[in-house]
């Protein structure tokens, strides 16, 4: 099938020039009707004559959106107008891979990213989304759909998108004629930025979305600048749930904050150092919100749940009260709901009135952003001392620095994975962005890697293996001019390896710290009790052959190499930000490492 711009008798992917032609007139038809569709200031915003190719690129760059992911072939006409524009148009090697990035891009800048692919890909892109979903990022995922005359009469490679996108969108979109762009893509972004973000979906006519894309009509671009943050509005919680809050906490001996995934994304951070300082109530965090407070900060207890320092989990079995700020309650948090005790009063802030009371029913609700209702707290609570409770924290958290001291200190061969995250905390830049995969690699690093500079980020993936890597070159995208670091195991790297390509054909140039036990490491002890007192080869449902990531960076034109000495980490740290290209750093570690479990108070 030739070219469509080369004479071809097909106009798109498998659709005849003819039908193609008379869709788009079609499509044209409604420029009458788009003409007249209401503005905000007609005066300000003057409509003109464009493609929807067009429209949408602009739309993009008037969000501030740098740069789009994608994979081959979706909106080529957008694509083509976004190079006009300056937007950097970022092709991977999967939809998996490409939603990953975009994902990474939001959550670094807390705005939203654009990921699009064309019919066949939509069911890959969808299985992505659920990062961005648990992890309330605003991402925009744009796909391609055959005509509506394709539809139902079994067309190459179609199936019905909207039950793909159900579980993992907070608003889906049909673009069936140009006219509804205007309308549908300023929601998209509405949906995302406002109330809890979270990911959305438009599905274009046309296999590649091109039928909408090379349609011309006459529209105006709103930039709607509000819409190109989160949180798009600060809603702040009413009078009296702020009142019983306040009167729960200052009435309370032992308080402490449990700070979660909505209170970075509202960029509460320094609401939070505010309010704890004045108060000193202790905080301890989600995986989510690792870096909330700097690592030394005396009110930082450490992270709690199931991936957990021992003594963030006694902070708040001890507490007599515990404020949930923009973190939800389920079992990772809360360690299977063993935490907090039964009797301890609960105050939840959440921007989701759903999660008020969700698995605490008798729980103070504070509806409202995270960093408003801090603020508001902050204002009607009285300053209270609490020193004995205080240096039980301190107490706590000294006896577990001594402890996990021992082993980040040590000299073994093969590498334990503790040392690895202490010469990461000793070399990570003041400014870095570091980045972990789900899995051991956020065990390790959230626990065991100190971020100790205010400038210092740190972002994890939510569940799915492999997403650190691919997340890692958006959030580089996002942060030019920052230091990203990945940290993944060998089994989360494999996922998406042909990534490092695209990070040296667009110069990412992130420098991935690989934790190769040449395993899947965190299902080991389940599989030892499931052949216990049994013979066989267990080990050939978790373990991998040895491979050296480093060569494979090499073959990829990016610098690798590997480690297997834990006194030669420092120099292959340094060596890879002095590259200048995509960096490997394969680091030999310990096949027997395990995590510990967590702290669980005795029955």
């Amino acid at each position: 099938m030739r070219d469509a711009r080369r004479g071809s008798c097909r106009g798109q992917m498998g659709v005849p020039r003819e039908l193609f032609s008379r869709l788009i007139r079609q499509t044209d038809r409604v420029e009458m009707h788009t003409s007249k569709l209401p503005s905000a200031n007609p005066a300000l915003v003057p409509a003109r004559r464009m493609t929807g190719g067009r429209f949408i690129a602009e739309t993009i760059k008037a969000k501030g959106i740098s740069h789009v992911f994608f994979m081959d072939a979706v909106l080529r006409r957008a694509l083509t107008e976004m190079e006009d524009l300056g937007i950097k148009r970022i092709l991977g090697h999967s939809e998996k891979g490409i939603a990953y990035m975009a994902d990474g891009y939001a959550r670094a800048l807390r705005r939203p990213a654009v990921c699009m692919a064309q019919s066949v890909g939509a069911a890959n892109l969808a299985a992505a989304l659920q990062e961005s979903w648990f992890a309330y990022s605003p991402v925009v995922a744009l796909t391609g759909r055959h005509a509506a005359t394709y539809q139902y009469r079994n067309a190459y490679q179609e199936l019905p998108h909207e039950p793909l996108y159900a579980s993992v969108t907070k608003f889906r979109g049909r673009v069936d004629e140009v006219a509804q762009l205007p309308h549908l893509l300023r929601q998209a972004f509405r949906e995302a930025t406002t109330g809890v973000s979270r990911p959305v979906h438009l599905d274009i006519t046309g296999y590649t979305g091109d039928i909408v894309g090379a349609a011309e009509f006459t529209a105006a671009i709103f930039p709607e600048e509000t819409f190109a943050q989160v949180p798009a509005f600060r809603s702040s919680p009413d009078a009296a749930s702020v009142t019983r809050a306040a009167a729960a906490v200052a009435a309370s001996e032992r308080p402490v904050i449990l700070a979660g995934a909505g209170l970075m994304m509202s960029g509460a951070e320094g609401a939070l150092k505010a309010f704890v300082e004045h108060h000193g109530i202790p905080v301890v965090m989600s995986l989510d919100a690792k870096h909330a407070l700097p690592e030394f900060h005396p009110q930082n207890g450490g992270v709690a749940g199931t991936y957990s320092r021992s003594c963030a989990n006694k902070i708040l079995h001890d507490a007599d009260l515990v404020v949930f700020v923009g973190s939800d309650t389920g079992d990772m948090i809360t360690n299977h709901w063993k935490l907090p005790r039964p009797e301890t009063q609960i105050v939840q802030i959440d921007i989701d009135p759903a999660e008020l009371g969700r698995n605490f029913p008798e729980a103070i609700g504070v509806h409202g952003d995270p960093k408003a209702a801090l603020d508001r707290l902050h204002s009607e609570l009285p300053s209270r001392s609490r020193a004995d409770w205080q240096r039980k924290v301190t107490d706590y958290v000294a006896e577990w620095r001594a402890e996990a001291d021992i082993a980040r200190s040590s000299e073994a061969t093969p590498i334990r994975p503790e040392r690895l995250c202490r010469d990461i905390s000793d070399w990570l830049p003041k400014n870095a962005m570091l980045v972990a995969d789900t899995g051991y690699a956020s065990h390790w690093s959230g626990t065991l890697v100190y971020l100790t500079d205010p400038a210092q980020g740190y972002l994890r993936a939510a569940g799915s293996l492999g997403w650190a890597f691919p997340a890692s070159l958006g959030v580089q995208c996002a942060m030019p001019d920052r230091p990203v670091v990945c940290l993944t195991g060998d089994g989360g790297f494999m996922y998406h390896l042909p990534e490092l390509e695209t990070a040296r054909r667009h110069g990412l140039n992130v420098i991935t710290i690989v934790n190769n036990n040449h395993c899947l490491g965190q299902g080991r002890r389940n599989i030892d009790t499931a052949y216990e007192g049994r013979k066989g080869n267990k080990e050939e449902i978790f373990a991998y052959r040895d491979t050296d990531f480093a060569q494979i960076a090499r073959d990829f034109d990016c610098f690798g190499v590997r480690v297997d000495k834990p006194g030669d980490l420092p120099k292959a740290f340094d060596a890879a930000r002095r590259s200048g290209k995509p960096a490997v750093i394969d680091v030999v570690t310990e096949f027997e490492a395990l995590a510990p479990l967590p702290w669980t108070a005795p029955s």
